[in-house]
């Protein structure tokens, strides 16, 4: 089963500019029982964890698409989400000291999206070492058609705040951050 979250939470400051229209937005973006069956074989792997996203006309770049960069935050905020959904909240993490870098990214980009289209963000925890490494995928997909935009890995290691230098996982982590292939 597709799982689904909403993208603009207001109060993480995530793009607090768009947060009053997006929240409208993203209110529309909920999905019927029916619609998530056709979704599940947009998916490259099973059961990903997914947000909603609308591109905004600030996502847009002159060449009248979704900006790259784009991708690369909602990446990171489809992933600040599963971690908060799993029960790892990113800002109470930091409190403690502990954060998940990113080493290593690698992204291809396939299909745009444009102003208006609703996309959806999947990814999956697929390595954890229980360690210090644990490796995402993403896909994004154009709601409409499922067509995939991109296709992500994303390397992270575990760093104390402080340091920035890489550190055993704590518990916490090592717990909650469980693989799954």
């Amino acid at each position: 089963m597709v799982s689904q979250k909403t993208l603009f939470d207001c109060g993480a400051n995530w793009m607090p500019e768009a947060c009053e229209s997006a929240m409208s937005i993203n209110q529309q973006l909920m999905h019927s029982s029916s619609e998530l069956a056709r979704l599940v074989d947009c998916w490259d792997r099973p059961e990903p964890f997914v947000i909603s996203l609308y591109a905004l006309e600030d996502d847009i770049d002159s060449y009248q698409h979704v900006n790259n960069s784009v991708y690369v935050r909602w990446i990171d905020e489809c992933a600040r989400q599963h971690s908060k959904a799993v029960g790892v909240d990113t800002d109470d993490a930091a409190e403690l000291g502990y954060g998940m870098a990113v080493r290593e990214s690698r992204i291809s980009y396939h299909a745009a999206a444009h102003q208006g289209e609703k996309v959806l963000c999947g990814n999956w925890l697929t390595r954890c070492d229980g360690r210090l490494r644990a490796t995402r995928e993403f896909q994004i997909v154009r709601q409409s058609d499922c067509i995939t935009l991109i296709r992500a890995e994303l390397n992270y290691i575990c760093i104390k705040i402080d340091s920035g230098k890489p550190t055993k996982m704590p518990s916490l982590f090592r717990e909650k951050y469980v693989a799954r292939n």
